[in-house]
This record gives C-alpha cells, structure tokens and sequence, in this order.
C-alpha cells in the first residue's frame, strides 16, 4: 500500500469523522446550531501517538460538509448532510455529532486499515474514535480526533488535530 492509499484511508475516516460540522453555537449556548457548508481539515502532518500509523508521514487533507442541526429531542444532534462518502466503509454513516454544553464530539467504533508497507497486504484491526470540535470567535471550529486501534501491527493510539472554517 502507497502513502496515498494511506491517505485515502485517513482521508475517508477523518471526512467521515469531520463531516459533522457546520454553524456555529456560542460557547454555553443553550441550543446551539451548526448549519451549513464547512471545509474539514485534518492536520494528518501533526499526529502523534504510540501507534506505528502515527509515525506514517501523510499530508494534511480536506473536504467540504454540510450540515444541519436538530434541537428538538431536548439533545442537539448537529448531522453531515452532504459531502465526500468515507473511503473506509466501516465508518458510521452518517455521522452525526452531539452537543456537549461547550463541544460537538462524535465517538464510533469501526475497523482500522494498517499500511504495513508496500508490497504487504493491508490489515484491518478493530478500533475507537472520538473527535471534539469545539467553536472558537472567529465562526471556526477546532479540536482533535484520538484513534484507539485495539489490536494487530497497528495497535496503539493516534491523535491528530482537526479543524473546521465556513464556506
């Protein structure tokens, strides 16, 4: 497996990952909204973690979401209504984030696909995600999203910053 399929791979999870966000809340707001079209970017260039996929050298990437919020069940749900599907179809679709009073976050379960070099057959390996977008502002969101990869050559943590802006 190439560096780019690589990418591709953690493209898919984390555009999959990030494509929850859109307007939005003040940072306490009771019922907050994020609505509309953002551009996710994860800063793969950045991560760190105990994992060997950590010390993979792979370029930042991003897409553009849209997303919309549902206040109505007393529990904000802001969820991806348009953009890229993930490359990874493991990932839960569609993803929705959850306001937690201060940050949108999202947490799913899903199979980790381990580049164990070119030539080698890639492995899946169970693992967890979680991503926390919080609002800052200036209308953009920041955060990060940690990957717990549970077992095989892969096993360990990942942990890359992510960002969303208004389109």
């Amino acid at each position: 497996m190439s560096v780019r399929r690589l990418t591709c791979t953690l493209v898919g999870l984390v555009c999959a990952v990030a494509a929850g966000l859109s307007a939005l809340p003040a940072a306490g707001a009771a019922n907050p909204a994020w609505n509309g079209r953002y551009q996710i970017i994860t800063y793969a260039s950045d991560k760190m973690g105990t994992s060997i996929a950590a010390a993979q050298a792979e370029p930042d990437f991003s897409a553009v979401y849209t997303l919309a919020t549902d206040c109505s069940a007393g529990l904000c749900v802001a969820t991806v209504v348009d953009g890229p599907a993930p490359t990874n179809p493991t990932i839960p679709q569609p993803v929705r984030y959850t306001w937690d009073g201060a940050r949108w976050q999202y947490a799913y379960n899903w199979q980790w696909e381990c580049f164990r070099g070119d030539g080698v057959p890639s492995e899946y390996a169970p693992a967890r995600s979680r991503v926390f977008y919080a609002p800052d502002i200036d209308g953009t969101l920041f955060g990060t999203w940690r990957t717990e990869i549970l077992a095989g050559a892969c096993r360990g943590t990942v942990v890359m910053p992510v960002g969303a802006r208004p389109v």
